[in-house]
């Protein structure tokens, strides 16, 4: 079978997945956009990938990163890409195309290019984008926003209809789909994102990566990943005020764009030489660089409630360190770190029982070594990638 996996952002696990279904004998397309702000997966060939195993860049416009939050500029872009993407489709005539992490008005161009080519389409819904765009709008332009974030809405109202098969993260995600979008229940398989287990074995400390980042000999704080529209850098930023008086503590963030940029020179201001910044660092190091962390932490804003579900933190429980989330209650990653005893979790908006629960990690190795032996054993038993890819099998009409 010839399948396109569109994966806009291009994460470790989407093309995990790629190769897998490569390995069934099937001849896969892997496909993500270029130019973004973002941690990405294995995105070229190795020399063990099946043979009908392909990946290719989509190209998007070089200033998108400059100008991702401006949003007529970013949908001329997001319409763009959406064009080139569509193409691909159309050249390619897959049977099947599985789309995730995709902006509402680039997602509608490959659904109507899938019609075009007479391929199935199924949707891989990570997130609600139609949800944040709304709410985004809605906040920077009070007069217009809600007839923008209902045009959104619209679309992906109307792309949960017309796929083929949706395929969600949790099952939180179902009644929104069925009630608020309206989705048939039948159409619509749950399957929880994972991480690439056999790609980030639990390391030592100390290695050269941490080494080289002066790291091996201190207690780290680590955070990597996006610092979007839905995360908070004030919570690393006070972590990092809360610990500069332990002259052996670190608050390490790998990330890059407007919340990274935000907390440099919020950090220059403060004089916090213990907040150390980096950009987004190659795949083939992120066993280190997590194995570089005695605490693991994600944060998310609380109105992202259960539409979003960070994907870093999949990627903290292969690496067997302990993880301090500030994320909502009802979010799926706080149920799995707390029902998994995989380490602490605080309400968004409690910034000081956030410093509190870091102090409380770093400073107590006994409870940190459970969190961490706890966090490997839950990946171990959950992430084999042979059966959650014959989970996509009747998705994908296979």
């Amino acid at each position: 079978m010839k399948i396109i996996v569109h994966d806009y952002a291009g994460h470790p696990f989407q093309v995990q997945l790629s190769r897998a279904l490569a390995a069934e004998g099937n001849r896969v397309l892997h496909a993500y956009a270029g130019g973004l702000q973002t941690p990405r997966g294995e995105l070229v060939r190795r020399g063990d990938d099946p043979p009908g195993f392909e990946v290719t860049e989509v190209p998007m416009d070089e200033n998108y990163a400059r100008h991702k939050y401006s949003f007529r500029r970013r949908r001329g872009m997001e319409r763009a890409y959406g064009r080139r993407a569509a193409a691909l489709v159309e050249d390619w005539r897959p049977d099947v195309v599985l789309s995730s992490n995709t902006p509402t008005e680039t997602q509608s161009a490959i659904l109507r290019a899938c019609r075009n080519a007479d391929s199935r389409f199924v949707f891989w819904c990570q997130d609600f984008y139609s949800i944040a765009v709304d709410k985004l709008v809605r906040k920077k332009l009070p007069f217009v926003g809600s007839f923008i974030g209902a045009y959104y809405k619209h679309l992906e109202r109307q792309q949960l209809r017309d796929s083929d098969h949706v395929v969600a993260i949790t099952d939180d995600f179902k009644p929104i789909m069925v009630d608020q979008f309206g989705a048939r229940p039948d159409k619509i398989s749950v399957i929880p994102n994972w991480a690439p287990l056999e790609s980030l074995p639990p390391l030592a400390k100390r290695n050269a990566w941490s080494e080289r980042h002066g790291l091996a000999d201190k207690r780290v704080l680590l955070y990597t990943g996006t610092l979007g529209m839905k995360h908070n850098p004030e919570l690393l930023l006070a972590a990092a005020e809360g610990l500069r008086d332990d002259p052996e503590a670190r608050v390490v963030v790998i990330s890059e764009g407007i919340g990274a940029d935000w907390l440099r020179a919020r950090a220059a201001e403060r004089s916090l030489d213990n907040l150390l910044l980096l950009p987004y660092q190659p795949f083939e190091d992120l066993p280190q660089v997590l194995a570089a962390g005695d605490v693991l932490t994600g944060v998310l804003e609380e109105d992202a409630g259960v539409f979003s579900v960070p994907s870093k933190v999949l990627t903290y429980l292969c690496a067997g360190r302990p993880i301090l989330l500030a994320v909502p209650a009802v979010n799926l990653a706080a149920r799995m770190v707390e029902s998994e005893r995989a380490g602490l979790t605080v309400p968004p908006s409690d910034i000081r029982a956030y410093v509190a629960s870091a102090r409380r990690l770093i400073g107590d190795p006994s409870l940190a070594s459970t969190c961490a032996e706890n966090a490997r054993a839950y990946a171990e038993r959950t992430f084999d990638i042979a059966a959650i890819a014959r989970r996509f099998a009747p998705a994908l009409g296979l």
